[in-house]
């Protein structure tokens, strides 16, 4: 068993799943892949169950229904946690995410807990993609900036590197997306437990075969819950405010009953 499992969910993706698994296997990062299939109709399982026949760095896990995809990411983190990987990475199946900057990623996981392959740091870069769709994407990432407070550049993207101890200090089972906004909660829980988290720049790059899964209603998703956690943040931030303020004017008072200790001395 290698030391780094490369977590890839599939839906409908049996045109892709060959080419990316073994772009992984050769990227020279010493990594098992484990497939998490949603009951993909196409039969992208079935497939993936042939890749692990004759590869035994290749694992499947079947799931019976599609329940989005952080469902399918938090399913294969309780799999490799179980059998003991030292890092976990989240990797798309459609080959938007270069298996050839595996090394790098892993690499950088010496000195922090989670790695992001980023898009908008210097050196990222997207290719393919329209201009309405590097608007959105940037638009998310600024506005998820703001409404939690956080510097991270590429807030949304999804190819992923943590140390599984990283892993086990985030409370995962109160992960509260499923779809794929789950890559911001997780983002935030991670900063929030004081992970140390570190951007790298990757060129993302539109798939070529299947069809997207972003929709509006992935869109309204992440809106929705990003702006409810920001006013959380913001609530808490001003009820901590108030008690501090509260408490300043009894300090001020005890200070002026304080007397200067005597020195107690032996005859």
């Amino acid at each position: 068993m290698n030391e780094t499992l490369v977590i890839i969910p599939t839906y409908n993706e049996r045109d892709n799943l060959d080419w990316i698994v073994g772009r992984v296997l050769a990227s020279g990062a010493r990594a098992d892949v484990l497939v998490v299939d949603d009951g993909s109709p196409d039969g992208t399982g079935a497939l993936a169950d042939a890749y692990a026949a004759r590869d035994d760095r290749v694992h499947v896990l079947h799931r019976t229904e599609k329940a989005g995809l952080g469902a399918a990411y938090l399913a294969g983190f309780d799999w490799g946690l179980a059998r003991g990987y030292d890092a976990l990475v989240e990797m798309d199946a459609d080959g938007s995410h270069h298996p050839e900057y595996l090394p790098e990623m892993i690499e950088l996981l010496a000195d922090n807990d989670l790695v992001l392959g980023s898009r908008w740091v210097p050196g990222g870069a997207v290719e393919n993609w329209p201009l309405h769709r590097e608007l959105l994407s940037r638009g998310g990432s600024w506005y998820t900036r703001g409404a939690l407070g956080i510097s991270v550049a590429d807030t949304t993207g999804g190819y992923r590197a943590f140390r599984s101890s990283a892993l086990r200090r985030i409370d995962l089972e109160q992960v509260e997306s499923r779809g794929y906004c789950f890559q911001v909660d997780l983002l935030w829980r991670a900063l929030q437990a004081g992970l140390r988290v570190v951007e790298t720049p990757i060129t993302f790059t539109e798939r070529v075969h299947g069809t997207s899964k972003m929709s509006g209603s992935i869109v309204r998703e992440s809106l929705t819950k990003v702006t409810l956690w920001g006013l959380r943040r913001r609530g808490r931030a001003l009820v901590e405010l108030v008690v501090r303020h509260r408490r300043l004017p009894s300090v001020r008072a005890s200070s002026h009953r304080v007397r200067p200790a005597r020195t107690l001395t032996t005859h």
